[in-house]
């Protein structure tokens, strides 16, 4: 992941009302939730639940797709995943010059995924 895209995943989720979404739907798991199951949870109101929706689609963190009138929400895991591995990437290399795998006291994200 390059820094450009970490930065606009960052910002999309430094937000209160749309860190609340994206852990909404991280907790929905791959079948998602309609924009207005989200609305109603939250109660944050249809107009500026449009605007933090874009904002996180536009990050890459969720995907959107129509199913007849109603939109289903869901995070996108793959850049989630990205995300956590771009700030543990070069995690603790300047402590002795060696990576956390080398040292055995660090798992990467996808270690700990799969555990």
């Amino acid at each position: 992941m390059q820094e450009r895209q970490a930065a606009m995943g960052f910002s999309a989720l430094g937000n209160e009302t749309r860190l609340a979404i994206f852990r909404l739907l991280v907790r929905a798991g791959d079948a998602g939730t309609t924009t207005g199951q989200i609305g109603s949870t939250l109660a944050v109101p249809l107009s500026t639940l449009a605007h933090h929706l874009d904002s996180l689609a536009h990050a890459g963190l969720i995907k959107q797709r129509k199913l007849g009138r109603q939109v289903i929400n869901s995070a996108n895991y793959q850049v989630l995943t990205q995300l956590m591995d771009y700030l543990t990437e070069n995690c603790c290399e300047d402590q002795s010059g060696a990576s956390p795998g080398e040292r055995g006291s660090a798992k990467s994200t996808s270690e700990l995924t799969d555990a």
